[in-house]
């Protein structure tokens, strides 16, 4: 780059004052202990790896439930002093956390009374029913009696899940602590919204000591002895609830957790590392999905975002939707049931809008955020047409479709009316009050939007992903409408997708840079970027054969892909930072999305490439989790991936991008009027020599098929099938 460009570029980020956005997730420091995350329904819990809340720097700890902070602290210690930390581990379907601890030398007046490891103490969580259940195990190794106590303090501040994120206060309710009875403590709020909040602590059995906010149990322990405690804290209950049996409700919420996952296709693949990613990634899908009035939906992540997200729902359930096609038919459902029905600036809500988030926080009930019910992002309105047009090709479920018919026509009216603020046929976003995100695409952070100088966009911003989500929903609309026997309307519709092609193309594609514009601004001029954004366009269908090729070329050159996965923004822009939020960090939903897209134009080479990168950064990560996002270092040798420091996990999309890469790599096709399910020019990556997957469903039937890898070939096996169903492979490239 010539000096004179280099200088102007650092010029103009630099007349631009560092800008702390709404609602930015600050980060102080690092956590002193690993975090390990529960949830059930619209409760979650983030706990340390002493099973502790509360006890270490660094994390957003706590029981929470509806957005609002129920329990702040949770911690033991023996003696006075903490326990030493044996193991700490999750339980494969995410449904118990299990934490071994010892006690350390314990000293009175300057001698040692119980030696170190001679205490064996297993703390064992789970979450249910809007409570967190707990039980203490000790065994007593020593070959002598053990006298120790062992205390649990406890507190609560009821904050609101903004202000555990960093937003200031000025002014909060009243909370207070009381002691109920014997066995029962009661930690109470009542907020500037007068609603009352509880969190009863129920102890069994009853403690030697029980205070406002500590509880110890005195024990005396034979030689081997063992002696068990329980404790659960619960949520919004009546003072004379009686919390279920811990053995009980353990098993309850298990046998739960089996049934929501029946019915769903099940993967077991020749790699034992990509069995445990994708085991993982199903288990973290399994507890982020609750139950909803409109069915089960998929909560965007733990811990900042387990609430209903319009944009992370619809994304996640088009992932997941070729095995198991329920998960959208709750998204669907419940997106139509709060499609906006009036003009509501605060909420950024215009009629036929869909959802972007919702919020059963004190400060959303008070306005002090806006996100009670809000609507401001610019592409959850097509995906959801655009997903609903999959869902009903997926299942022919025909019956769904006229029951959204009526939101998706409001969705339509949305994409050509006010979602069309000038009328020049894109999309655009501009946020309606101060109080709103500034940028609404999926890269919604305040900078995430900028020219090829650094300069940050500014007025109706028209994204170019967003408007391969309108062409795409508006030619699977037209498919649903002649579903529903509605000829002109189906026209109209392909009509109207041709014509955005046709007008994209000729205001996006940059000749300079070699792809599409990140964006126009609000005076119609192109953000000349290299982006991620360019990439998830292949998967809507909206770019032709040979710009597609030209597309999918740069992102698999060095500037884009890291040798782990695809930037969201490439090396050399002018906001590149690979440690940013989306200015060079690498998202893996973006990579699946994308590799939907490579798979579209047959480019299964560039797929294999993004799916083994993927799948190495896995192998690395806790627990072999794909994060909601990590940083976009190039790749070295005998060295990892790099995290991104607040980054959710477990994120709905993320853990869905496993399920999506081996859609990508096998071309996964259903067609349910001919009872057909295709593999389209599958490839298998070099990790996988076979794939089976086992109850694959179309319609009634269902089938269990293995795939094995032969060189760049792949055969087919029918394992098992029931019902009228067919399998094959097409091969066109």
């Amino acid at each position: 780059m010539p000096m004179e460009a280099a200088a102007a570029k650092r010029d103009a980020l630099a007349d631009q004052a560092i800008v702390e956005s709404p609602f930015y997730i600050p980060m102080t420091g690092p956590a002193s202990r690993p975090r390990r995350a529960l949830k059930h329904d619209d409760t979650f819990a983030v706990l340390d790896s002493h099973g502790d809340i509360g006890a270490s720097a660094g994390g957003p700890d706590g029981l929470f439930n509806h957005d609002t902070r129920y329990l702040a602290r949770l911690e033991l210690s023996l003696n006075d002093v903490q326990p030493l930390l044996l193991g700490s581990n999750l339980r494969d379907d995410n449904s118990t956390l299990t934490v071994d601890l010892t006690n350390p030398d314990v000293y009175r007046d300057g001698r040692i009374v119980l030696q170190k490891d001679m205490l064996h103490i297993v703390r064992t969580f789970f979450l249910w029913r809007g409570a967190i259940y707990q039980r203490i195990g000790v065994q007593n190794h020593g070959g002598e009696r053990a006298s120790f106590d062992l205390t649990l303090s406890f507190d609560n501040d009821f904050a609101d899940l903004f202000e555990v994120r960093g937003e200031q206060r000025k002014h909060r309710g009243i909370a207070t602590s009381r002691l109920i009875d014997p066995t029962h403590v009661a930690l109470e709020y009542t907020g500037l919204d007068n609603k009352p909040l509880r969190t009863l602590l129920h102890f069994d059995p009853r403690p030697t000591r029980l205070a406002a906010n500590t509880a110890t149990y005195h024990f005396d322990l034979a030689a081997q002895e063992t002696t068990s405690l329980f404790v659960a804290a619960s949520c919004n209950v009546p003072l004379d609830h009686k919390p279920v049996p811990f053995l009980k409700g353990l098993l309850a919420h298990r046998r739960e957790m089996r049934n929501f996952s029946k019915g769903a296709t099940t993967i077991e693949t020749s790699n034992d590392i990509f069995n445990e990613v994708l085991c993982q990634a199903m288990g973290d899908l399994n507890i982020l999905m609750t139950n909803t009035p409109q069915g089960r939906y998929p909560y965007a992540g733990i811990p900042w975002y387990s609430t209903t997200f319009g944009r992370d729902g619809l994304i996640t359930a088009l992932q997941m939707l070729w095995i198991d096609p329920r998960v959208a038919k709750g998204v669907l459902s419940r997106l139509a049931a709060f499609q906006a029905k009036q003009v509501d600036p605060l909420a950024d809500a215009e009629p036929g809008k869909i959802l972007h988030e919702m919020r059963g926080g004190e400060m959303a009930a008070l306005r002090e955020v806006p996100f009670a019910q809000y609507y401001g992002s610019v592409d959850s309105t097509p995906l959801f047409v655009l997903l609903a047009g999959l869902y009903v090709e997926r299942t022919g479920d025909d019956e769904t479709l006229r029951e959204l018919w009526p939101a998706i026509e409001a969705a339509l009216s949305w994409i050509d009316g006010p979602g069309d603020p000038d009328q020049d046929g894109f999309v655009e976003y501009q946020r309606a009050t101060e109080q709103g995100l500034q940028n609404q695409g999926w890269k919604d952070s305040y900078d995430a939007i900028f020219h090829a100088d650094g300069k940050l966009a500014e007025g109706n911003i028209a994204l170019s992903e967003v408007q391969g989500y309108v062409y795409a929903a508006k030619n699977l609309a037209a498919r649903m409408a002649l579903r529903l026997e509605m000829a002109e309307r189906a026209e109209q519709l392909e009509a109207e997708a041709r014509t955005l092609a046709d007008r994209f193309d000729a205001a996006f594609w940059c000749e300079e840079i070699g792809t599409y514009a990140l964006a126009l601004d609000g005076a119609k001029l192109p953000c000349v970027v290299r982006s991620s954004n360019a990439g998830q366009l292949l998967f809507t269908g909206i770019v032709g054969e040979d710009r597609a090729r030209m597309v999918a070329a740069d992102l698999m050159r060095p500037h884009f892909f890291t040798g782990w996965g695809i930037r969201t923004i490439a090396r050399g822009e002018a906001r590149y930072n690979p440690m940013s939020y989306h200015d060079g960090s690498i998202w893996p939903h973006d990579n699946a999305l994308i590799a939907l897209g490579l798979a579209r134009y047959g480019l299964k080479h560039s797929v294999e490439a993004v799916f083994k990168g993927l799948f190495d950064t896995a192998t690395y990560m806790d627990l072999r989790r794909l994060p909601e996002l990590f940083c976009g270092f190039q790749r070295e040798k005998r060295r990892g991936p790099t995290l991104y420091p607040v980054a959710c996990a477990p994120q709905a999309w993320a853990s869905a991008t496993p399920f999506t890469l081996l859609e990508a790599a096998l071309g996964i096709e259903f067609d349910v009027a001919r009872n057909e399910i295709r593999f389209r020019d599958p490839r298998l990556p070099s990790f996988l020599q076979h794939v089976i997957l086992r109850d694959v469903r179309l319609g009634e039937s269902s089938v269990d098929i293995c795939l094995r890898k032969h060189n760049d070939d792949v055969s087919l096996e029918v394992l098992r099938s029931r019902g009228q169903i067919r399998v094959s492979i097409v091969l066109t490239h």
